[in-house]
């Protein structure tokens, strides 16, 4: 997948994967790939300042735990993030509906 397809979406891929779950930032990229079937792979260099500047703004909280016999920062969601996922659910619906109606239609429509 193109990576300026998930320009502007990268917030509410992170939130979902975190929706519910708390896991570290290299679970998180597995789990955004695993959820996409491959098709969503994204670097450390973007999936981790995304996290940091999602704490920042109070969506996402950290916390070190031991994982696997090793310290990691793990994240979870607020409950500022669980609205902003909702919102970014909500948004994505409606581009999604808005885009299959151009691009999904065979015949034009006047």
């Amino acid at each position: 997948m193109k990576a300026d397809v998930l320009r502007g979406h990268l917030d509410g891929l992170l939130l979902a994967t975190l929706d519910g779950r708390r896991l570290h930032g290299y679970a998180i990229i597995e789990a955004l790939q695993r959820r996409s079937g491959g098709a969503v792979s994204l670097p450390t260099g973007t999936v981790y300042p995304a996290l940091r500047r999602l704490e920042k703004s109070g969506h996402v909280r950290s916390e070190w735990s031991t994982v696997g016999g090793r310290q990691r920062r793990t994240y979870s969601l607020t409950p500022s993030g669980k609205r902003a996922l909702e919102e970014e659910r909500r948004a994505w619906r409606e581009f999604t509906a808005a885009i299959e109606g151009v691009l999904g239609t065979t015949a034009a429509a006047v």
